[in-house]
């Protein structure tokens, strides 16, 4: 996991091509301008997901885990906590191989806030539970970046 800000960002180039491709993306990007759903930047290897929703409390939130993606959490507007847990931790339940997606249970070892330019690298042991409320609803629009890796 990393947590950092849009001033920081540059310190973890070099990681990998495809992260590189997202930040440089990131960097140079006005993400308000993201069409809602997948927008292209290099195929299936970095694409970003763009949504709104409102945040909910902890109890209603659900982990998230991804096999071959590392998401970058960028919110546009708005605050949430996304709890994170190291995989070993949780219990997984099945794999969906089109979405992805692995569903975990287990509880949260770190909350880290996200508001507007802050930025928060998941790799794939980095299990994350997303929308959840800070001190209550609140309307968050994000985009999240997929990151082959």
């Amino acid at each position: 996991m990393i947590y950092t800000n849009f001033h920081q960002m540059s310190r973890y180039e070099h990681l990998s091509p495809n992260l590189d491709t997202a930040l440089r993306f990131l960097a140079s990007a006005d993400l308000t301008k993201l069409e809602m759903g997948r927008n292209e930047v290099d195929g299936d290897n970095v694409f970003i997901n763009r949504f709104d929703y409102t945040t909910m409390p902890e109890e209603q939130a659900a982990w998230e885990g991804h096999k071959y993606y590392a998401d970058i959490h960028v919110v546009l507007e708005g605050e949430e906590r996304i709890g994170v847990t190291d995989a070993a931790a949780l219990t997984a339940g099945d794999y969906d191989e089109a979405g992805d997606f692995i569903p975990y249970e287990g509880p949260v070892d770190a909350w880290v806030t996200m508001r507007p330019g802050d930025i928060l690298i998941v790799y794939p042991e980095d299990v994350h539970m997303v929308k959840v409320q800070r001190s209550g609803p609140c309307l968050v629009k994000k985009a999240v970046f997929k990151v082959k890796v």
